[in-house]
């Protein structure tokens, strides 16, 4: 896997759903092979732990204008 660009991250918060989620791919990857140091290790599991709570987060939003979706779709039903 090739290693990522040495500019300073985007903001997680700044992140779409799928970038945030194309990132943790690639740090789960580098995990994998092992980082040449402990410090890097825990940079990419914090970096990681951080991407996956804003995938959740989008899902969650996601999930959420879906429900409200279908509700006013069920309301809109009735006379």
């Amino acid at each position: 896997m090739e290693a990522m660009p040495a500019t300073p991250p985007v903001p997680i918060s700044e992140l779409s759903y799928e970038q945030a989620r194309d990132e943790l791919v690639h740090v789960v990857g580098e995990l994998e092979q092992g980082a040449e140091t402990l410090e890097r290790s825990l940079e990419l599991w914090e970096r990681g732990e951080a991407l996956a709570r804003r995938c959740e987060e989008w899902l969650i939003g996601a999930r959420a204008r879906l429900d409200a979706a279908r509700a006013a779709a069920d309301g809109g039903d009735r006379p």
